[in-house]
């Protein structure tokens, strides 16, 4: 299952430097073999040649250590300045051979530049070594030099080096020189041992080359140093081949790095990281050699030593003296790596503990699997996180523990992480269903596990982790945010989500899927009156039935507030009329079965539902096809409520028309095209004029005046839309404001007849229109407070009467009266009027035009008007059009009246000129004189003249009879 795949392995580096590296130094050794072809360029070859080679050695090292800014740049320098003292001591010595023609005097130039080569290059390969980080480390470097150089002293002592230190004829110069080459031959070549199994492990190859090339040359030093070679060797032989190789050598060595592609920084860690891990219990073959290394060179100096003892000869002093001190040296070192090992044990034991504590301790399960998926280890914490004891699992295949539906998603993402590099992806994260055992709290099952997995020797390391309810809370919350709360049904969200599936997805051709959009008539009313929380209820009653009512394969949701919507998809149908009438049929069954009693606290409630239906025709889309669901519902409120409406495409005009009609508005408000007129409100037993009603029309573009009833109803549902609302508003308050205004200005040019404004229940319990607003702005205008009546209209049972009450209540103790308006036509009315105090009732037109005509609704006025009198109000009659109608309402008991009996509406120049007269003539009751004909106005007698003041045009229509606004 864990298998790792083939490894991807990158292009190898080009081979053509090394072909060329070889062609040059094995065409340098066979030239020396075979002499050049003559003594003279023998030595110029053997001389200048091998000046050439490490001056080119010195000018690599120098380059490439001035152009990368490596971490051995030292190491480099100092190569390069070994080799440019080699290669001046072959220039030297060819100056002698060469140019001069004579033989090298000993001691010479070249001899100290020979000597200087050893020094720079032994620094270089410390800088090239891993440092030890501990004083411990440096003194076991320091004497796993010695080991080495002590035995190779006392070898090459014991073999060569004691024969030339007692050469006879010699001067002091020519001795010390002479043991001078080998002794620093053997320290470089110590270094070279040592530093070989202590190299860095970055630029591996570079390093390698570089030791490699110092080797060759030590190699060559020490043939050159023994006296059968030193007597007879000549310039050009083949000994300088072994010296120009390892000056080439050197000039390659640095470029190894940069042509396999290593990166001089950082590259330790990632060639570490590349390199394969050995299997454990096994110890590299580098480490092994390093650890004998102390020993070998204690044997090689035994071994010296016998060899002066197997000769017969006496032991040399220098051979004593060294081989105790590398006896000693093995000792010394001994003695502190065992402290050291000691301590390392210590240490590795406490990590240890820690390591196991934090393993048991943790809450996180830990697996460790091999690379064919069998667990090898798993941590105690499985039992409690699991269920199932970690013996248990040891030795099972983490195949069989995953479930299967998930088990082929977890296996690719294991191969896929393990073919990617470990310093691209160090780590995966996996998350599965796991199998939990018996003794897990719940029970047998599948937990849901988080997993973060790390390599480890091909295998893998799972941290493990519980995450069942964190999984559950996400499916909660996810459920949350695509459900209503209360019904539990889908919300908005999660609906258009699926209506967008249904008219984009495979079913686009079903053009019998339809959505079906609810609302419930008279949900408002009941949250007024049993209070919200059996509003509540009754709305999970509704999604219940409507839920159990829809097909399986179709959707029911909650939109919000009382309205409900359903998806239901097509089966194909082609035939319009047959996909329109299964469609009406469901919802028709839909809007019976929601509009059955709801049982809540007790009793039976009853409400309707409103249904719009609109088909995804071809083309629509699905914000569309909610929309024209919508419009359909809102037609069928209209045409009475508690019917299914199919959705036509002439509703959408309409929805144009109103937005129309709302621009309108809107515009007329901003640009000020609205004005007040006021009709004159008459006593009718003396016709004197008491007070004037304000009303609000709108100027046309054509001039022409309409009252704004039209342009409040932008909503064309049985109420008025938010931005209508907003419009009814900011009207109410100019109208207001307005009639304050020109009300002052008349009361200060000595007319006092107060001004009405309509206002309705709800508006006068704004929160803008407080009684404070109302005074501040009669004392910014300078208007008397008795000079202000408002007047309630459209009474509204939603109002609350309490507030309604203390409203009124504290504008009367202001000095401001109200009238009770549209008297007569409801039952809220008289609730109105028993809770409310009221100082002027105003008596609904639909009372006023059959008050001659009719007996009942003759007896119905007066009832009305003896209870205003009997609470001592004053009573207004609205719509007094006729003169019978003046007198039959005299005669009730009716105190005014205003109509075109007396005056329409009038402009400010015309409503001066009446009240600056004063007064309408009224009928009396002898009959002679009695208006008959009413123009302009005023009321016009049969034995009458039309005076000046007398408007010759076409009778007047009722006030509230307006034309048409222009659309």
């Amino acid at each position: 299952m864990l298998s790792r795949p083939p490894a991807r392995t990158g292009g190898s580096p080009s081979p053509v430097p090394q072909v060329v590296l070889a062609v040059v130094c094995g065409g340098y050794a066979v030239g020396s073999a075979a002499g050049w072809g003559s003594p003279v360029i023998a030595m110029v070859m053997g001389d200048f040649g091998l000046s050439v080679a490490a001056l080119v050695a010195a000018v690599s090292c120098g380059l490439y250590a001035r152009r990368y800014a490596t971490p051995f740049r030292p190491a480099w320098t100092l190569f390069a300045v070994s080799s440019g003292m080699a290669g001046l001591g072959n220039g030297v010595w060819g100056w002698y051979e060469v140019v001069r023609g004579a033989a090298v005097p000993t001691p010479s130039l070249a001899d100290f530049c020979f000597l200087l080569f050893a020094p720079p290059a032994i620094v270089g390969l410390l800088v090239l070594a891993k440092r030890p980080v501990t004083k411990a480390g440096w003194i076991c470097l320091g004497l796993d030099a010695w080991l080495i150089a002590g035995s190779l002293l006392t070898l090459s002592w014991s073999l060569a080096l004691a024969h030339t230190a007692h050469f006879q004829g010699r001067t002091v110069a020519r001795s010390a020189l002479s043991l001078a080459y080998p002794l620093l031959d053997i320290v470089l070549v110590s270094m070279v041992l040592v530093l070989h199994f202590r190299r860095s492990s970055v630029h591996r190859s570079a390093i390698n080359t570089a030791i490699a090339a110092l080797a060759l040359t030590v190699l060559c030093d020490a043939l050159f140093s023994s006296p059968l070679l030193h007597e007879h060797y000549r310039s050009g032989q083949i000994l300088d081949a072994g010296w120009f190789a390892g000056s080439m050598l050197l000039a390659y060595a640095p470029w190894v790095g940069r042509r396999t592609g290593a990166e001089p920084r950082g590259a330790g860690a990632e060639q570490a990281a590349r390199r394969p891990q050995p299997p454990p219990g096994s110890r590299p073959i580098a480490g092994s050699l390093a650890a004998l290394t102390p020993y070998l060179a204690a044997a090689v100096c035994t071994l010296g030593i016998l060899t002066n003892v197997l000769d017969g000869r006496r032991i040399d002093r220098v051979v004593l003296f060294t081989g105790c001190a590398v006896v000693l040296a093995l000792v010394v070192r001994q003695g502190i790596m065992l402290l050291d090992n000691i301590t390392l044990t210590q240490e590795l034991a406490q990590k240890e503990n820690h390591f196991r504590s934090l393993v048991q301790g943790s809450s996180d399960v830990i697996m460790i699997a091999a690379p064919t998926g069998v667990l090898r280890y798993v941590s105690p914490a499985a039992a409690g996180v699991y269920g199932r004891d970690a013996d248990e699992l040891v030795g099972s295949e983490l195949a069989s523990l995953i479930h299967p539906e998930d088990l082929g998603r977890v296996v690719h993402e294991v191969r896929r992480f393990l073919a990617a590099s470990p310093e691209a992806e160090p780590t995966t994260r996996i998350e599965c269903r796991f199998r939990a055992g018996g003794r897990r709290a719940g029970g047998d099952g599948w937990l849901n596990v988080e997993s973060t997995v790390n390599r480890h020797h091909g295998g893998l390391i799972f941290n493990s982790r519980d995450v069942t309810e964190r999984v559950r809370l996400q499916a909660q919350l996810q459920h949350n945010a695509s459900h209503d709360a209360l019904t539990d049904l889908p919300n908005r969200a999660l609906f258009t989500e699926r209506v967008t599936k249904a008219v984009t997805g495979r079913r686009a051709s079903d053009l019998d899927t339809a959505v079906l959009y609810i609302d419930l008539d008279g949900f408002k009313q009941v949250n007024d009156t049993i209070g919200h929380q059996a509003g509540d209820e009754l709305l999970i009653q509704a999604a219940r039935r409507l839920a159990e009512s829809v097909r399986a394969g179709d959707i029911a949701a909650r939109l919000g507030g009382d309205e409900f919507a359903a998806l239901i998809t097509g089966d194909g149908t082609r035939d319009r009329a047959a996909r329109e009438f299964r469609i009406l049929e469901i919802a028709d069954r839909l809007r019976v079965r929601l509009s059955e009693p709801y049982r809540i606290d007790g009793r039976d409630v009853r409400v309707a539902a409103s249904i719009g239906v609109a088909f995804a025709e071809p083309g629509v889309s699905p914000a569309g096809l909610l929309r024209n669901a919508d419009l359909a519902m809102y037609r069928a409120k209209q045409a009475g409520k508690g019917r299914v409406e199919l959705y036509a495409p002439q509703m959408q005009d309409e929805v144009a028309h109103r937005a129309e009609l709302a621009g309108k508005l809107r515009t007329a408000l901003q640009d000020g095209e609205f004005t007040l007129l006021h009709q004159p409100v008459v006593e009718l037993a003396s016709g004197r004029i008491t007070a004037v009603a304000a009303h609000a029309r709108w100027r046309s573009a054509e001039g022409i005046l309409f009252t704004p009833a039209e342009f409040l109803r932008v909503g064309d549902r049985g109420r008025l839309t938010d931005e209508g609302g907003e419009r009814a508003a900011e009207l109410g308050r100019w109208q207001l404001e307005e009639a304050v205004a020109q009300a002052a200005a008349r009361h200060r040019a000595g007319h006092k007849a107060p001004v009405a404004v309509r206002l309705s229940a709800r508006r006068l319990l704004d929160r803008a229109l407080t009684p404070k607003a109302i005074e501040a702005l009669l004392a910014r205008h300078g208007l008397p407070s008795r000079s202000l009546v408002l007047e309630l209209s459209e009474s509204d049972p939603r109002v609350p009467l309490d507030d309604l009450e203390r409203r009124l209540v504290a504008l009367r103790r202001l000095g401001v009266r109200t009238a009770l308006d549209g008297f007569g036509s409801g039952s809220a009315a008289m609730t109105a009027l028993r809770r409310l105090p009221i100082d002027i009732l105003r008596l609904d037109r639909g009372l006023i035009d059959g008050v001659v005509e009719s007996p009942r609704v003759h007896k119905i006025t007066a009832g009305l008007l003896r209870i205003a009198s009997d609470l001592g109000m004053h009573s207004v009659a609205e719509g007094v059009d006729l003169p019978e109608q003046v007198l039959a309402l005299r005669s009730m008991g009716c105190t005014h009246g205003m109509g075109l009996a007396f005056s329409g509406p009038l402009d400010e120049p015309r409503l001066r000129r009446a009240l600056t007269r004063g007064s309408y003539p009224v009928p009396d009751l002898a009959g002679q004189g009695r208006a008959v004909v009413l123009s302009g106005s005023r009321p016009v007698g049969h034995a009458a003249v039309a005076g000046p003041e007398t408007l010759v045009g076409p009778p007047l229509r009722p006030n509230s009879e307006t034309s048409v606004p222009p659309t």
